[in-house]
């Protein structure tokens, strides 16, 4: 698993390469002149990416669906590449002549290119607007990828995309885990009055690790890109390996990736 930088990752799994909520821009920003801008590239690069099979889109904000990488994605990969979605984006993805996109509700699943996975739409509690007018006209989700009959040593993953901390974890550790990894939000939560309905702090990522089944590698996403909330950008990994310790998890599951670097999950099986 390769952390890009935010919430977008690159997860290769045996025959399969996915990239989780693609943005590649220096700005999350319906502009190109103004907005959240990195602190560092995206790295790797767009055209140094491998082969990738899907696309996984948690939900509609800025800082996760991106209109130039989406294009940048299609010119590169072509209609080959599968856009999967939560509910109600298959007309804005057609208006960049995007059409192979599957969309669907939460528990729904279909299989993933190669017949070895299928991704599973699992519930988180997040919101949805690009526009003032668009608030929650489109769902969000999290998503499990799972291993099918045909491949039933295959790794488990779970994808926490954007959520503030909710009950339902412990069902989807119940329905699809256990997971070999969870990757999972640390940052922009603050302030709490105002960010605890939409963004886990660490504390609560850590929470939802144990919610999920509390095994495999974890992983934090959600932090150290831009800056969207007004925590320090460098507070939430330390308050991630605080948390950590305090639960007396294992050190050997947690990992804390730079920019760029890839973490590989196996070993520890």
């Amino acid at each position: 698993i390769t952390w890009v930088g935010h919430a977008t990752h690159l997860v290769q799994l045996p025959g399969l390469n996915v990239v989780i909520d693609p943005i590649w821009s220096l700005r999350a920003s319906p502009v190109t002149w103004m907005g959240a801008k990195r602190f560092v590239p995206a790295t790797p690069a767009l055209h140094e990416l491998p082969e990738i099979h899907a696309v996984l889109l948690t939900h509609d904000h800025y800082d996760h669906l991106d209109k130039p990488t989406v294009g940048a994605l299609r010119d590169r990969y072509g209609a080959g590449l599968v856009w999967y979605t939560p509910l109600g984006y298959r007309s804005w993805f057609a208006s960049l002549g995007v059409t192979n996109v599957v969309e669907l509700d939460w528990w729904e699943e279909r299989m993933l290119p190669g017949g070895d996975y299928r991704v599973v739409a699992t519930p988180a509690r997040h919101w949805t607007r690009r526009t003032p007018w668009s608030t929650n006209t489109r769902l969000w989700c999290s998503w499990a990828l799972v291993p099918t009959a045909a491949a039933d040593a295959g790794f488990r993953v779970y994808l926490g995309g954007d959520s503030a901390y909710a009950s339902v974890f412990e069902e989807i550790g119940r329905r699809l885990g256990p997971f070999d990894v969870s990757i999972l939000p640390i940052g922009a939560y603050e302030p709490r009055w105002f960010m605890g309905a939409s963004h886990m702090n660490p504390e609560e990522a850590v929470q939802v690790y144990e919610d999920l089944g509390g095994r495999g590698a974890f992983l934090p996403s959600h932090w150290g890109t831009f800056r969207l909330t007004f925590e320090d950008p460098l507070e939430p990994p330390e308050r991630l390996r605080a948390a950590w310790s305090e639960r007396g998890l294992e050190e050997q599951w947690l990992h804390v990736p730079r920019h760029g670097e890839t973490v590989r999950v196996g070993a520890e099986r």
